[in-house]
């Protein structure tokens, strides 16, 4: 499940680059596009619609981290117009050894051994996968740097979302996916006006983006990672930005050479120890 989940979110960012919307309004749909999925499937589970949490800062913790969601996702994918897909993907996916440095600062949670190992090892990877990008010809470093923000964001989520363990994961993705929402619908409505897909490619595009990776994968995820071994869910996750690099190879010809593949499977390697060493604690 953990893997099926990290594999369906992996095809976020293939929608994303087929849509022709503003990075918020391609957000604001996503979350809009799923509360549907996510009601009829508490009806089907618990027999009820209204998603009741154990303890009320619940909403207020989730709201919180629906901010700085929002702000990944936002800067995600923005950087998609400058940057390729498996850049993009791959450095989010850095977060974990954001998530430990935080973790450190806010809670003075001690980070794990060998954590300066896989620190090293991811950021070796990630610099060299911007170093040796096909992508730079016309300066786009903007793209990564912005990769880079995202994932300082992304962890702030999850950090805040990793106190939540009490909650049932489906409450969770609820009061995020609500919250991200609204407030993706403040910002597209500043940044870009209310922005309706306008064809029925687009809609397909945003209601399988909606279905795929926000209902499906993150349910997954977030049910499969409590039932496994630390490492198998290290492993499971990585799905993620492997199935988008692929794809990206095949659907937009984002075909990396013989260094790029290396410097992928260092940051890969990286982030599966990060990953590992952060379930562990």
């Amino acid at each position: 499940m953990l893997a099926t989940g990290g594999m369906l979110i992996g095809f976020a960012p293939i929608f994303v680059k087929w849509s022709y919307l503003s990075p918020s309004a391609i957000s604001f749909w996503r979350m809009f596009l799923a509360i549907p999925f996510l009601v009829s499937f508490n009806f089907l589970i618990n027999k009820k619609i209204l998603f009741r949490v154990k303890d009320k800062k619940t909403i207020l913790y989730t709201a919180i981290a629906s901010i700085a969601f929002t702000t990944d996702l936002t800067l995600w994918h923005y950087s998609m117009d400058i940057t390729s897909v498996s850049n993009a993907t791959i450095i989010v996916n850095s977060a974990p050894i954001f998530v430990a440095l935080l973790a450190y600062l806010v809670f003075k949670e001690k980070p794990q051994k060998g954590f300066i190992f896989s620190f090293l090892i991811t950021f070796i990877g990630i610099f060299g996968l911007i170093i040796f990008s096909n992508n730079y010809a016309n300066g786009k470093l903007l793209g990564d740097i912005l990769c880079m923000v995202a994932a300082i964001w992304y962890a702030v989520y999850l950090l805040i979302i990793s106190k939540l363990g009490k909650e049932t994961p489906l409450n969770i993705i609820f009061y995020t996916t609500f919250f991200c929402c609204l407030f993706s619908l403040v910002t597209m409505s500043f940044s870009s006006g209310l922005n309706l897909p306008q064809s029925n490619f687009e809609w397909v595009n945003l209601l399988l983006m909606a279905f795929l990776c926000q209902f499906g994968g993150q349910f997954l995820i977030t049910f499969g990672i409590g039932n496994i071994s630390a490492s198998s869910g290290s492993i499971g996750l990585l799905m993620q930005p492997l199935t988008a690099t692929i794809l990206a190879a095949f659907i937009f010809s984002e075909i990396l050479n013989l260094i790029q593949i290396i410097f992928v499977f260092i940051t890969l390697l990286g982030i599966y120890l990060a990953r590992a060493g952060l379930s562990e604690n």
